[in-house]
């Protein structure tokens, strides 16, 4: 690891002013990531901005009757709130296949929107790597890739995200506050992650100078069809192969509105609501389903040892919602 700065900011503002007034800074709240990462000099900032002293630890009731989850509430104290367990079922049960309880007690909202992809390549400083060093090279395409892209990929990254928080966030069409030196915003999910396209390097619209503050989730929180459906090597704590975070809004047997968000194919969340809107107004039948999920693995490129991926993803999908459908929860 190497040497660097400290601060410790008591509110978003001097956060804010501390992060626009050293070269290279980074804000650290868990570190499950970003120090893994110093450790092993993948990233290297100058300094660090430490945050978790400010006051973003709450969730609260918002005035359209969603709920606005603070930055700092750590991965667990999402997962078990009363208020998550009960209207967003989906996203408690995604954090909850995420991590080891440890990592959860220390993880933050905010930070799990900002994890890094776990690549082998990108964490091995040894080989070319556009995420790491732009312009060095994509190891993945022509090396080991069984667990990387098959969607949304570019000729200089196959990188995934590797979160599953997020892929649930996407489902429900979250949206994310952030504020820097000119002021707040709102990024919706669908365009805070960024497909590789040729600035691998560079997952997040984030800009350098901003703080993520809170993530609000809209009123509708499908708690009675969902499922968060994670395929992965072993049972235990893993990153998804394939994951499907589904939710349906039914009359009957009649699908009124579909979701689906996919994990570990991208890099980023991949939504594709033009493939959803097949399933509004039809009913809850394997054979629908199929053809959506024909839909949304429609231009999926394998690169070799990935490209059973491309299969999978399409079963997963047709699980999921028929899990959903059964109201099965999650698996």
């Amino acid at each position: 690891m190497r040497p660097f700065t400290y601060t410790r900011a008591t509110d978003v503002n001097s956060a804010v002013q501390e992060i626009t007034r050293h070269e290279k800074a980074k804000f650290v709240a868990g570190g499950t990531n970003l120090l893994d990462l110093m450790k092993i000099d993948v990233m290297a900032p100058q300094h660090l901005v430490d945050i978790t002293r400010i006051a973003l630890k709450t969730i609260e009731e918002t005035a359209d009757g969603g709920l606005r989850l603070g930055a700092l509430v750590t991965n667990n104290d999402t997962a078990y709130h009363e208020q998550v367990e009960k209207r967003y079922p989906l996203l408690s049960h995604a954090i909850l296949a995420g991590a080891t309880g440890q990592l959860r007690n220390m993880a933050t909202d905010g930070g799990n929107l900002l994890q890094r992809t776990r690549c082998y390549y990108f964490y091995d400083t040894q080989t070319p790597c556009n995420k790491r060093e732009p312009g060095s090279g994509c190891s993945a395409i022509k090396g080991y890739n069984r667990d990387l892209a098959i969607l949304g990929t570019s000729e200089h990254c196959i990188a995934t995200h590797p979160s599953d928080m997020c892929v649930a966030l996407a489902a429900l069409e979250a949206s994310i506050n952030v504020t820097g030196p000119n002021g707040d915003r709102v990024i919706p999910i669908a365009d805070f992650h960024r497909l590789p396209g040729d600035t691998p390097h560079i997952d997040t619209n984030l800009q350098e100078d901003e703080i993520i503050t809170s993530i609000d989730l809209p009123a509708k929180g499908f708690a009675e069809h969902y499922t968060y459906l994670k395929l992965r090597d072993r049972a235990s704590y893993a990153f998804a192969i394939i994951s499907v975070a589904a939710a349906l809004d039914m009359d009957g047997d009649t699908i009124k509105e579909a979701r689906i968000a996919l994990g570990g194919v991208a890099h980023k969340p991949w939504r594709k609501p033009a493939a959803e809107a097949m399933l509004q107004g039809q009913q809850a039948t394997r054979e629908n389903f199929q053809k959506v999920a024909e839909a949304y693995l429609e231009g999926a490129k394998g690169y070799g040892d990935n490209d059973f991926k491309i299969e999978l993803a399409k079963r997963a999908i047709v699980r999921a919602l028929e899990q959903a459908f059964n109201k099965e929860g999650a698996a």
